[in-house]
């Protein structure tokens, strides 16, 4: 079946009553993987609804407890028309991984998340900042963390006729800084073999207070190592506590083997993103302190 409509609504309300009456839908993002989808015959709505003509979808808003991005924001205008990039360097690390120029331009942290692929950039990064979802559907608005809105493979906990309205992160306290890093087959414009989004606060004397360890690609979907971060906190991000950290991270780890790396190589690979992504957001903290 082919699509046989395209609606481009400009309220939430009107999108509502536009998924409510049972023809089978898909929203659109961005459309970098629902066009995809469709062309290869794995997506088949009746319906493909464009959220970008929503302006809250769209909006960026950052004020002194939270930032707020709209589930349709690209990613380019996050990166280049906010000061998301200034607060969580990490997140923009992530999603200026997602694509080419072109598709930063259309894609969003919404549809990547929406999309729930095991390997997605943004969703480590988000994770690894606390942010939470914000839910419209029929039966009014709810809130989930972001760990908890993805199920499983390319399934998200969305029931049907709800909407990701946006992204909610925490402003960073002072001594935080986070980071994302991945390891790919080539250099660009390819899948994570593996990725790990950290964020850590430092206390003046150098202690971690806090640290939210997420995976990526070596797992059903991406995950938040509880047991990294608790390894970390209470230290001065010494080798023994980064050892542990490591350890947790490659115990958390259940990847598979495929074309682009085994299951072994994948483990061990992750521990050293974690490494490095740690180090990173450290020397963050650091800087900006000096």
């Amino acid at each position: 079946m082919a699509v046989q409509e395209f609606i481009s609504p400009t309220s939430l309300s009107e999108a509502q009553q536009v998924v409510g009456d049972g023809a089978a839908s898909s929203w659109l993002a961005g459309g970098t993987d629902l066009l995809v989808g469709i062309r290869l015959g794995t997506r088949d709505p009746a319906r493909v609804i464009d959220l970008k003509q929503i302006p809250e979808l769209t909006a960026i808003e950052i004020d002194e407890t939270s930032v707020r991005i709209g589930a349709a924001a690209s990613a380019f205008d996050v990166l280049h028309n906010s000061d998301v990039p200034s607060l969580f360097p990490g997140l923009a690390e992530a999603l200026n991984l997602i694509g080419s120029t072109q598709i930063t331009g259309r894609c969003s942290a919404g549809g990547n998340l929406c999309n729930a692929s095991p390997a997605a950039d943004s969703i480590p990064a988000l994770i690894a900042n606390g942010a939470q979802c914000r839910i419209l559907g029929p039966e009014g608005e709810r809130w989930l963390a972001v760990e908890d809105f993805v199920v499983g493979p390319n399934r998200n906990a969305l029931a049907p006729g709800e909407l990701l309205v946006e992204l909610i992160l925490p402003r960073p306290a002072p001594g935080t800084s986070d980071a994302y890093l991945r390891l790919t087959p080539r250099t660009e414009m390819d899948i994570a073999v593996a990725g790990a989004g950290v964020s850590i606060t430092l206390d003046n004397s150098g202690t971690c207070t806090a640290a939210r360890v997420a995976i990526g690609a070596v797992a059903p979907m991406v995950l938040l190592v509880q047991t990294a971060g608790e390894a970390l906190v209470g230290s001065q991000l010494d080798q023994a506590a980064m050892d542990a950290a490591v350890a947790a991270a490659r115990a958390a780890a259940t990847p598979i083997s495929d074309k682009r790396g085994t299951a072994e190589y994948r483990t061990h690979v992750v521990g050293i993103l974690v490494s490095r992504a740690i180090a990173n957001a450290r020397a963050r903290i650091e800087e900006a302190r000096s």
